[in-house]
Parts: structure tokens; C-alpha cells; sequence
């Protein structure tokens, strides 16, 4: 039996039969589309051509954190359950959800001061966030406890490289995830854009590519250039907002990369996939530490406050 269950939320954006394992609670982010209150639960009840079909037709959703009557419900499950459980938050980066959270649970904690109780900031989103999911689901079934679950993915987070491609930014500038003049610059200039999540868990223009087909070899020189060494077991994430034919295409472009990757993909959910709208395309797998990549001004900063 594994010794800690999990808390994960929707916005792992993982395949639904993936994550619906005992001991396993799903926290499903709401949206808000044509003025219809939903929850994201991973494409189990719409489509996803149904969901980006209505935003290329001029639908703009929107998007909450998850509410403090749905954390407390999934905290107090988890101390009902007696098994000690750790929540994999969506990153604090993009979302007030981690502090709701850590606020909700500190509260039950208090009902049920036999609890154990945890809360990890993942620092990451999307598929991002569901590649660490995907293989604490792993680590789960080897055994880790739920102190042990928290120390590896404090560290392991920074080890899921991610890069993505995006129609435009105009959602992103909607959804306040990026400064309204960069989106500007990227429409002014007819580009791609690429993007990562930062070691904080913000999102970060990386770069920008002519057409989506550069875009699509952009990805798979990010992950030539940052993938974990040859040999060892990787699984690499590819997802797409209703562009498939863009995910098969960079798929076979991975497996001519490295011919033992194991692909798995997954399609962007809603809540994800009203920020990012249609077309987004990501990669996702084990690589460098991200930490390595920080600007000199940034170790000082982190060296200052403390933080390894």
C-alpha cells in the first residue's frame, strides 16, 4: 500500500485515466465560458475542438483560483483518510491558489492536529506541472513516503524543462500573465512566441520563431540542447490546444531526436487553454536544473535571501 496519497489539481493537464487512482483527489480549477460557470475536469464532460473551437469563434474565457469551500472538502477528505498527503499546488508563479491553500490547510491541520498535511509550490503549470505529477505517481507507487514525496519534488521541480509555442500572446496579455507591451512586439513582428516557465514559476519570452514549422524545431532543439543524458529513462510530455497535427508532427521530429523516448500526449485544458488559446504547442521532459540558468543579479538575490 502506498504510505502518501496525493493532492493534484486540473491544471497538470494530464490524461484523466493517468491520475484517477486510489488515493489520488483531483482538485478541478473553474472557468467561466459565455457566462456559464465550469469546472475543469480534464475534457471528461466537452470536447476539446468543442472548447477552442468556441475561442477561435471569438469566446474568451476566463479563469479563477480554486475556491476555499473546494480546498477545504479536499484537505479534510485527506485528514478523514488518516493517510498523510501531499497537494502538488500549481504554481504560485501564475495563481493565488498555493497561498489559499496553504491557508486552508493550516486551518484543518488545526481541526486534525493528527493529520499530516502537505503543500508543494511546483513552480511549474501545465503539462510542466504534469510531468512532475506523472512521475511522483511514480515515485508514489516505490514507496516514498509523504515527507519524502515533499523533499523530492521541492528538488526535482527544477528539473522539468519546458518550452512552448503559442499563436500570439493576446490571451496572455488578457489573462495578465505577461505585460501588454510584449505581446504588442510580438504581434507588430508576425512571429511565433516561445516561451518557458522560470524558476519561480512566472512565465518567460525565450525567443520567437518565423512559422509555426521553425517554431516545431525550435522545440526539439530545446530539448537536444537540455534533455537528461543519454541512457537514462525518459519520458517527454508533448501538448497541443487543438493542434493536433502540429503534436504528431513534433512527436516524430523527438523520436528522430532519440528513438527510446517514450511520448505522451496530452491535450491542454481549458483553464490552461484560456490563457494560452488555440494552437499552443509544448514540450516537456527531464533536464537541466533550471537554477543553473538564473542571471548573475539572481544567484546574488537568492544567495541574500537564503534560498539554495
Amino acid at each position: 500500500m502506498p504510505k502518501c496519497n496525493l493532492i493534484i489539481d486540473s491544471c497538470c493537464d494530464l490524461p484523466p485515466e493517468l491520475v484517477d487512482r486510489d488515493g489520488v483527489y483531483l482538485l478541478k480549477f473553474p472557468y467561466i465560458m459565455d457566462g456559464e460557470p465550469l469546472d475543469d475536469d480534464l475534457f471528461r464532460t466537452r470536447t476539446a475542438a468543442d472548447f477552442y473551437g468556441a475561442m477561435r469563434e471569438g469566446a474568451e474565457p476566463s479563469t479563477s483560483q480554486v475556491s476555499i469551500p473546494a480546498l477545504t472538502e479536499a484537505f479534510e477528505a485527506a485528514a478523514a483518510s488518516g493517510v498523510p498527503t501531499v497537494y502538488l499546488c500549481f504554481s504560485s508563479g501564475l495563481s493565488g491558489s498555493y497561498d489559499a491553500a496553504v491557508l486552508v490547510r493550516d486551518q484543518v491541520a488545526a481541526a486534525h492536529p493528527d493529520a499530516e498535511l502537505y503543500v508543494v509550490d511546483t513552480h511549474l503549470a501545465s503539462i510542466a506541472e504534469g510531468l512532475l505529477v506523472y512521475e511522483a505517481l511514480e515515485q508514489r507507487a516505490k514507496g516514498l513516503t509523504a515527507e519524502e514525496m515533499v523533499r523530492w519534488a521541492e528538488e526535482a521541480r527544477y528539473f522539468v524543462n519546458e518550452k512552448f509555442m503559442v499563436e500570439d500572446l493576446d490571451a496572455l496579455r488578457r489573462g495578465g500573465r505577461i505585460p501588454g507591451s510584449v505581446a504588442v512586439a510580438g504581434a507588430a513582428l508576425d512571429v511565433k512566441p516561445l516561451l518557458v516557465i522560470a524558476a519561480d514559476g512566472t512565465l518567460s519570452l525565450s525567443g520567437v520563431a518565423r512559422g509555426r514549422k521553425k517554431g516545431l524545431r525550435a522545440l526539439v532543439d530545446f530539448y537536444a540542447k537540455h534533455a537528461a543524458p543519454a541512457g537514462s529513462a525518459q519520458c517527454v510530455l508533448v501538448g497541443h490546444a487543438d493542434a493536433p497535427k502540429d503534436a504528431a508532427r513534433l512527436k516524430d521530429l523527438l523520436l528522430k531526436e532519440n528513438d527510446s523516448i517514450l511520448v505522451l500526449e496530452c491535450n491542454i485544458g481549458p483553464v490552461i487553454g484560456s490563457h494560452v488559446g488555440p494552437g499552443m504547442v509544448a514540450a516537456v521532459f527531464w533536464g537541466g536544473d533550471k537554477r543553473d540558468e538564473l542571471s548573475v543579479a539572481d544567484r546574488i538575490a537568492r544567495k541574500v535571501k537564503g534560498v539554495s
